[in-house]
Order: structure tokens, then C-alpha cells, then sequence
């Protein structure tokens, strides 16, 4: 990982702020109509029209927070992100994890990296969803440059104000979970996060949002978002959670009529046993197979549940930058998104996986669309 010079450290750190200042005013010129919200989980397609949704992963907002090196990789990040939305006008936004970098962030508020990542879609009026990576509350490392001269950067701690006394600013505790998802849904009325049920904690972001026709009574998907852990906890779907899946969709998909699309983000052993050993080839569909797949510590039986659910069409994930591909495994498709954000290791070009759901007939196809406007990995989920 580049870094900057230690002379500067302080320097670039002292101009933070400006810098947020000016992100959060990228693309605010930009009005396109938000899509309604039928209730409090429930989005709308448009009668006639696809629904598109792009899957933004892995953006690591705040990495390197104190250097230019780090403003650099989000300031790049915006760019990715601009222009996938321009290119492609998306009708919801997926964050697919790993939105910030907590390890590498050194004040308690981290929620104003989270802020920067959501403003392009925001600034768009575009709703979106987001669902927890392994790094988005990891504890805060610290640098060991910071125990060398000049060390610790003058304005790591941010000044005391109405709700944080200058001793908490500096705590260094990161931002948990819970309050990172509690700012995102109080600041937003265009975010469709959830909380999801208090019995998973510290697994946070468990919830369903059902996709329907014009009407609102008849469902066309049902988007299921589960937490994956890391971070502050075990990287695993837990048994529990399992368990709350198989309820939620027996409840509200009983005869699997509906389609179903599931969404976390540390990818599952069943990753492991489909991975192509060199390049892509067919039935996989993608352009770079550079690593192999880092999967959960543990199976605990949420794929032995999807795999006998007929609705359920596709498993999407994060985390392995250098893999993009998708592959059939058993009756569904298990696919990685692409590496979005100019955060994390990796210098493999960064784009974004494109979901696009058709309503009659019923269909899912998706493909990558690049920083650089080219489309590629075209490919057909569900017919």
C-alpha cells in the first residue's frame, strides 16, 4: 500500500475536513426522482420497465484516513461510483459490505465515512440498502508511524461539542454496528436498511425488502440482506440466522412462488467448491480470477436452506477483491460483485455488478459495468 510521507502526516490530516466538505457536495446537481416507497419495505417496478439495481462493494471509505494517500483512494472511489449511476441510472443501490475501513479510522464518528460513500447515490435521489461487512466496525490498529516523529497527527481527536466531550471524540473505539445502521436509517428517508431482529445481535443488517408491481399487492422478488459478522464478531451466518430465514420466508413466501435474491458479504463455503481453478470458463461467466475465495469460518446451515428453497435464484457477494465471477452451483447461482471502491488491496481495474429484474416474464440478468464505461460478463440468472 502506498503511503505518504511522515512530514506530511499532519498536514494532511488537518485538511480532513475541507476535504469531507467538498465530497459531500460531489454530483448534488443531479435530480433524478427517488422511486416511492409503498411501506416500509417495499419498492416499486415501474409497469413495462426493468428494475435495475447496482451492487457497489467493498468501497473502504477512510482507509488511511490521516493521509493523502487515503483522500486520494476516495476521492477515486466518488469517481467509480458517478460513473456507474450516469452510465447506468439504477433504480436501487446495494451496499455490499465493507463500506468503510473502521480499522483505519481514528475517531468514534465513522458515520461521516459512511456518509461520503452513500452521496453520489444519495445526492441522485436514488434509495438504496446496505448490509455489514468485515471491516465496516473492526477495532481501530494503530499505525506504528504514529510512534515516531512527528506522531500522532494534532487532529485526530475532533473538538468536543454538544453530544461527544473531547475525551469520548478521542476514544479511538470506532463505531459500532448498531450505531452506524441507527445513522443511516435517522439521516436518510431514501435508505431501506433495517436494524433486523434484536434477537441476531450483534448480527445487525438480517431484513427482507420485497420488490412489487405498480399496485403494490402483488410481489415480483424478494431481496433478502443477512449479515455475514467480522469485525466485531465471528465471520459467520449463524445458526440463528438460518433459522430466522427459514421462518421470514415460510411466512411470507410460503409456496416459494416469488423469487428470491439473497445479499451478504464474506462469501460461503459453497464459494469454494464452484471456483474455477484458472481464468473463467464456461458455465462460470466473469473477467478476473485472481485469488482464491476467503470464506466464513463456518457453515451453519443458511446454504443447505437455499439450495432446497426453488425461489431462491442467486447468492451475491463481496469481500474478494481480485474475483468477479458468477457460477451455477446446484439450482441457483452463487456470484461475486465487482471491486468498487479505490479502498482495500488490489490494483485490478473497479466497476460494479448491474442487476436487472424483468417483471413479465419474470427474469434475472446482470453484467459489469467498469470505471471506465465498458460492460462486460453478461449473463442470465434466472430466465
Amino acid at each position: 500500500m502506498e503511503s505518504s510521507p511522515a512530514q506530511l502526516t499532519i498536514l494532511s490530516f488537518a485538511c480532513f475536513s475541507l476535504y469531507f466538505q467538498f465530497i459531500l457536495t460531489l454530483g448534488f446537481d443531479y435530480q433524478v426522482l427517488a422511486l416511492p416507497k409503498t411501506s416500509e419495505n417495499c419498492l416499486r417496478i415501474r409497469q413495462g420497465a426493468p428494475f435495475k439495481i447496482a451492487l457497489f462493494a467493498d468501497l473502504h471509505f477512510g482507509e488511511d484516513a490521516w493521509t493523502a494517500w487515503g483522500r486520494r483512494q476516495d476521492a477515486n472511489s466518488i469517481k467509480v461510483m458517478n460513473t456507474v449511476l450516469d452510465d447506468e441510472t439504477p433504480d436501487f443501490v446495494i451496499y455490499l459490505g465493507d463500506v468503510i475501513t473502521a480499522n483505519n479510522i481514528p475517531i468514534a464518528n465513522a458515520s461521516l465515512y459512511w456518509d461520503q460513500a452513500i452521496s453520489p447515490t444519495k445526492s441522485r435521489g436514488i434509495p438504496w440498502a446496505s448490509v455489514f461487512g468485515n471491516h465496516d466496525d473492526a477495532a481501530f490498529e494503530w499505525p506504528m508511524e504514529w510512534f515516531s516523529a512527528p506522531g500522532i497527527p494534532q487532529l485526530v481527536c475532533p473538538a468536543a461539542n454538544s453530544t461527544n466531550s473531547r475525551e469520548e471524540a478521542c476514544s479511538f473505539r470506532g463505531t459500532h454496528r448498531l450505531e452506524l445502521m441507527k445513522h443511516e436509517i435517522d439521516h436518510n428517508v431514501l435508505s431501506h436498511s433495517r436494524n433486523g431482529p434484536k434477537e441476531l445481535w450483534p448480527s445487525i443488517s438480517n431484513y427482507v425488502l420485497q420488490v412489487s408491481s405498480d399496485d403494490a399487492k402483488s410481489p415480483v422478488v424478494y431481496l433478502y440482506f443477512l449479515d455475514s459478522g467480522g469485525g466485531s464478531y465471528p465471520e459467520v451466518i449463524s445458526s440463528a440466522q438460518a433459522e430466522w430465514f427459514q421462518h421470514k420466508s415460510q411466512e411470507i413466501n410460503p409456496d416459494s412462488r416469488v423469487p428470491e435474491l439473497i445479499f451478504w458479504h464474506i462469501p460461503s463455503a459453497a464459494y469454494k467448491k464452484v471456483a474455477p481453478w484458472f481464468g473463467i470458463y464456461q458455465p462460470c461467466v466473469g473477467s478476473i480470477n485472481k485469488e482464491s475465495v476467503a470464506a466464513q469460518e463456518a457453515e451453519m446451515g443458511i446454504m443447505k436452506l437455499l439450495v432446497k428453497r426453488p425461489s431462491v435464484k442467486a447468492i451475491f457477494v463481496g469481500h474478494n477483491h481480485g474475483l468477479d465471477w458468477c457460477c451455477p452451483y446446484k439450482k441457483l447461482w452463487l456470484c461475486f460483485a465487482r471491486h468498487t471502491g479505490y479502498g482495500g488491496y488490489g490494483d485490478w481495474p473497479r466497476g460494479a455488478r448491474i442487476l436487472e429484474i424483468t417483471q413479465l416474464p419474470f427474469s434475472v440478468k446482470s453484467w459489469i459495468r467498469m470505471e471506465d464505461n465498458v460492460v462486460h460478463s453478461r449473463v442470465v440468472l434466472s430466465p
